[in-house]
């Protein structure tokens, strides 16, 4: 790194963990099972409002979105104003019904709308996807990390992830929610400040006022936001974006135990519907942010002669936009700057990370070792509880040990995308729940789950030829919640004794 000691660096981050230490210690005391599953429902909603957005942005969102604006210029917000929408749905629809049947795993309720086979199958793929999806947010900032610093250091890849994840469990695993909520506070606002802080560096390098910086990046080839001339076959869509964010926020948070676990450890519903919408709301000044900056750096590449980054796939070198950020914060700008990206980078990849393991160990202690209904004590509760929340962070380690060595950035993605098919099932699940006045055959839902993504992913691979050149983009999972809902009616019968208490009205 550029012009500072690693061991300066090192002991910086050791301090922001010591903090992290701190929090965990403070609010974990005397803790018990309920408090790690939903915090006793006592969490502050602005406090969960403003952690929620750190867990949203992910470090995904802080390497991967400042250079998306090279090919996809300010699209991406057409799909962030869906997101908002889609918030508005889980606020006023999903969490009066949450709140309603007093759940701790949300896939409760389709144990109670169709059965325990259908509760087990929705809380199945629930767990296959975020911990595919945890594992490869955590690589993607793992590898920035060791190709900078810890590398230099000499430190191995497998020492490098076992520290970072033997971290987050020291920190989450008497606590749990409790604790999550107030540190996905200090990690969101080490976020913010770290893109803040490279904004304005970069301003004075290229000598733009903040007003000049506004021009300077409407001005700029990558300031469109609106599509509406492509038509539906363009990716970029305003139509397409739309619909996809607005219910990819739906399924991603509203029916996922990892963002939900939050919501529920509010007061009451009401403090949780203020918490989500001051959520969405701050969420869409955020992103804009995030793409802002990436205006800033591509100006600044260009100014300063900074060669695109390059990633080896499959043993050929490709241009990684994505890299863009942390090669131009950590070699070109000063050491303060780099250190506090490290810092933001850090907390990006740990505010998603620690919420994702806490949900994965309430999930499963919850769906599959089915504590609400066991008689054992709570001491007996604590103890099975560890050695899940240990379990799943080894799993986590091994898996993104796999991804290491397979080396190839086309397989991981593949793999990635592969994992997001499976909140299709829990979308056509809940709509059909929701919406639909039917019972279905629940020994029969695991197949038609399993089915879905398969004939899913036929349709997207022969889409040109099947739908006349039409190409599929995020809209996908509306394709997968629909085929798993035709599924469910074909394996249902009309029930209008179905309790008007689990369908939403």
């Amino acid at each position: 790194m550029k012009g500072i000691s690693p061991g300066i660096v090192l002991l910086i981050i050791a301090v922001y963990f010591l903090f992290l230490m701190f929090i965990s210690w403070r609010t974990s005391r005397k803790s018990n099972s309920a408090d790690f599953f939903i915090g006793s429902r006592k969490s502050p909603w602005y406090v969960v409002a403003f952690g929620m957005l750190g867990a949203t942005l992910s470090g995904v969102t802080f390497i991967s979105v400042p250079g998306w604006v090279e090919e996809q210029q300010f699209s991406y917000m057409q799909m962030v104003i869906g997101y908002f929408f889609g918030y508005v749905v889980i606020a006023y629809v999903l969490m009066p019904m949450y709140y309603k049947l007093k759940l701790t795993s949300i896939y409760t309720y389709l144990e109670e709308r169709f059965g325990v086979g259908s509760y087990k199958t929705g809380a199945a793929f629930f767990l296959l996807s975020r911990t595919v999806q945890a594992a490869f947010r955590l690589f993607l900032v793992a590898i920035v990390l060791q190709q900078f610093l810890m590398e230099p250091l000499g430190m191995p890849f497998w020492a490098t992830i076992l520290v970072t994840i033997g971290l987050i469990w020291i920190y989450t695993f008497q606590g749990g929610i409790k604790t999550i909520v107030w540190t996905d506070t200090l990690q969101t606002a080490s976020m913010l400040i770290a893109v803040g802080a490279t904004m304005i560096y970069i301003a004075a390098q290229l000598d733009l006022s903040f007003s000049g910086m506004i021009t300077a990046v409407q001005e700029s080839e990558y300031s469109r936001i609106w599509y509406f001339d492509g038509g539906w076959s363009d990716p970029k869509n305003f139509f397409k974006q739309f619909l996809a964010g607005m219910f990819i926020a739906i399924v991603m948070t509203g029916l996922d135990q990892d963002m939900m676990q939050k919501n529920l450890s509010c007061k009451n519903l009401k403090d949780a519907q203020k918490n989500m919408m001051t959520f969405s709301t701050i969420l869409i000044f955020a992103n804009l942010l995030f793409l802002t900056m990436g205006v800033l750096l591509f100006l600044y590449a260009a100014q300063n002669g900074v060669e695109m980054p390059t990633r080896d796939v499959g043993g050929e070198a490709r241009v990684a936009t994505d890299l863009l950020y942390p090669t131009i914060a950590l070699e070109h700008l000063s050491p303060a700057i780099g250190v506090v990206f490290l810092i933001g980078l850090i907390a990006a990849a740990y505010s998603s990370a620690d919420s994702a393991l806490t949900a994965l160990t309430t999930s499963f202690c919850i769906d599959f070792l089915n504590f609400e209904k066991s008689a054992k004590s709570e001491p007996e509760k604590r103890n099975t509880r560890l050695v899940v929340h240990l379990g799943f962070s080894l799993l986590l380690f091994i898996i993104i040990m796999v991804f290491w060595y397979i080396n190839d950035q086309a397989v991981i993605s593949a793999i990635f995308q592969i994992a997001g098919y499976t909140y299709g099932p829990i979308l056509g699940l809940y709509a059909f729940g929701f919406f639909v006045r039917r019972q279905v055959k629940d020994r029969l839902v695991a197949y038609v789950c399993l089915l879905s993504p398969i004939l899913t992913y036929v349709i997207n691979a022969n889409s040109k030829a099947l739908l006349w050149g039409y190409e599929f983009g995020f809209e996908l999972l509306l394709l997968n919640g629909l085929i798993t809902f035709a599924g469910l009616w074909l394996i249902s019968r009309p029930d209008n004794t179905v309790g008007s208490h689990l369908t939403y009205r």
